[in-house]
């Protein structure tokens, strides 16, 4: 089911803020890391101002979620709200978790995938860890 036109501004504004405050952000944090304006990004999130797919393609790698699913509910695409497409927003998605429960696991999420850059690569790497003649 498409977004209507109408609702299309308020829509994206909600979700960005409720996929800003699941991912533990201040308006200035978002604004800075999506390289916007504090007032622009809280006119944007309030419906007020209508931003660029250009602008919500910056909030998305911000937020680390797809553009996609802001460019449809901006009513820039058509179509109906893509499925989720990644960990942040299945978490922000999901009805039965509190308010509570979706910082903890985004928490945690976040710990896990920040923590990959100091992990070997491989499997064969990390059990090859220590060895001197594994690279014989």
């Amino acid at each position: 089911m498409a977004i209507k036109p109408s609702n299309a501004l308020h829509d994206v504004g909600e979700f960005i803020r409720l996929q800003r405050e699941s991912a533990q952000k201040s308006i200035r944090d978002l604004a800075r890391s999506a390289g916007v304006s504090n007032p622009y990004l809280s006119q944007i999130e309030r419906g007020i101002r209508r931003p660029s797919a250009e602008i919500l393609q910056q909030i998305a790698r911000a937020l680390e979620i797809s553009s996609e699913t802001l460019y449809v509910r901006a009513g820039i695409l058509d179509g109906t709200v893509p499925e989720i497409s990644s960990v942040a927003e299945a978490i922000s998605a999901d009805g039965k978790l509190t308010p509570e429960q979706k910082l903890s696991l985004m928490s945690v999420y976040r710990s896990f995938v920040g923590s990959q850059d100091s992990q070997p690569t491989s499997q064969s790497d990390a059990s090859n860890e220590g060895n001197p003649d594994a690279s014989r």
